[in-house]
């Protein structure tokens, strides 16, 4: 049957409003690389930067091998599998990609590049699939589009803070446990070597961050039934605007905040605020009415994100995104807006089934790799630097002091690398440890 000019022409603006918002997700991966570099030392940027690229480009041939069947495959009669199953491809694989550059600042300066590459592919290879497959997937048991709904409702995720924001970060909780604290981040705080591109990858973040919650619509030629001029586009509008509102309170909150407690206005720890706000605004930023993205900032956490959306999700709107707005039809809505448990419920099961799930999975697997010491580098090769020491030089000359003659005991006491950091005195001992061994056990 020949499909009608106007029915062609909605098409085709679906399908590039996606592409499009699947392009503004991707430059999400550019925010990341940025904001990593920015916020590690000098010596270690090229490496932190490579682990962005890395993840972009690997994600992109396991999610085409496998990645996008695993996570909205389905199967037919006795081959449908519960448990883990195109034009919504590219979306869906820039989604994929950043799960891991969430992870990859938590475990930055120290981790062996190979560890990072079996972590970065277990986890956007693997365990975030199942969690899109759980909650995303239409027919499976924490979907809100499923015909069997988990507590009468399923857990509303709409754009990800915790299948994409706290999968990465009970992942990255994990390395950072297992690997432990860089080499003198004790008793002292770490300083980001270039707050430039800190500010700069914070803003392409937030250009980026209305990709993935107004393409998450997938559609914006969708009118609903209930109403003559109201559809996706006006829902789409809504959510522009409380993604906007959400992620200003948290960074004006994270301003005031600092300021009382350390004396001083810090842009970095705004910054800091305001990704924190991008992720907790995530879940409901399509239910929430504009009042309500502002509370939900307050505390800026993807699992309060989660909660907050059983508090306070409003029954209209709820119906808008997941029934295309449709009449008669009745959902389980915010607690604390008459609503009752059912929602509040399917928000906390999919916490814990999260929380579950990568723990189970990632954890033993980090573990794995320290006990095998595959993912922690040396002492000697932290202090120099993993640019140096791992991939062939630095990233800039900011910071560091290349020197072209070695002193009696070498560069700096280290013969194979530069230094690239003045180390304060309470460190001496690694830099002394570290010294002994590039010397074989010679020099002071």
């Amino acid at each position: 049957m020949a499909v009608s000019w106007e029915e062609s022409v909605k098409y085709s603006i679906n399908t590039l409003y996606l592409l499009f918002f699947a392009c503004l997700v991707f430059i999400m991966q550019l925010g990341f690389a940025m904001l990593c570099a920015g916020s590690v030392r000098s010596k270690d940027a090229m490496k932190i930067m490579l682990t962005n690229v890395i993840d972009a480009a690997a994600g992109s041939i396991s999610y085409y091998l496998f990645g996008f069947a695993f996570a909205f495959g389905f199967g037919s009669g006795s081959d449908a599998n519960p448990f883990i199953g195109a034009s919504y491809f590219l979306y869906q694989w820039a989604f994929a990609i950043a799960v891991a550059g969430i992870t990859s600042g938590s475990m930055a300066e120290r981790t062996q590049f190979t560890a990072y590459l079996i972590f970065s592919f277990s986890l956007s290879g693997f365990v975030y699939l199942v969690m899109v497959h759980w909650v995303w997937s239409s027919s499976y048991w924490l979907s809100p589009s499923s015909s069997s709904l988990l507590f009468g409702s399923g857990a509303i995720d709409f754009a990800g803070s915790g299948v994409v924001h706290l999968v990465g970060g009970i992942a990255g909780l994990w390395g950072a446990l297992i690997e432990g604290p860089r080499v003198g981040r004790k008793p002292i705080s770490m300083r980001v070597h270039n707050a430039t591109l800190v500010v700069l990858g914070t803003f392409l973040l937030w250009f980026g961050w209305f990709g993935f919650n107004l393409g998450s619509f997938d559609k914006i030629l969708v009118s609903y039934p209930s109403t003559s001029d109201q559809g996706n586009w006006t829902a789409i509008g809504r959510t522009a605007v409380t993604t906007t509102l959400a992620e200003s309170t948290a960074g004006i909150v994270t301003l005031f905040g600092r300021r009382l407690l350390v004396g001083h206005w810090d842009a970095l720890d705004v910054c800091n605020g305001v990704l924190g706000g991008f992720v907790a605004i995530t879940s409901g930023c399509s239910v929430f009415e504009p009042w309500a993205a502002i509370y939900v900032d307050l505390l800026q956490l993807g699992l309060w994100g989660l909660i907050f959306t059983g508090l306070f999700a409003k029954e209209e709107l709820v119906i808008q995104a997941y029934d295309s707005g449709k009449s008669g039809v009745s959902r389980p809505y915010g607690l604390f807006l008459g609503g009752g448990w059912p929602l509040l419920a399917a928000q906390l099961v999919e916490v814990i089934a999260i929380v579950g799930w990568v723990s189970v999975t990632m954890g033993p697997s980090i573990y794995t790799l320290h006990r095998l010491r595959l993912l922690r580098i040396s002492v000697e090769d932290e202090i120099a630097g993993l640019d140096i020491s791992s991939h062939g030089g630095w990233a800039s000359r900011c910071g560091c002091k290349e020197m072209s003659k070695p002193g009696p005991l070498g560069l700096l006491g280290l013969p194979k690398y530069a230094e690239v950091a003045i180390l304060p005195n309470h460190i001496g001992k690694a830099h002394y440890a570290a010294r002994r061994v590039s010397l074989g056990g010679r020099g002071t």
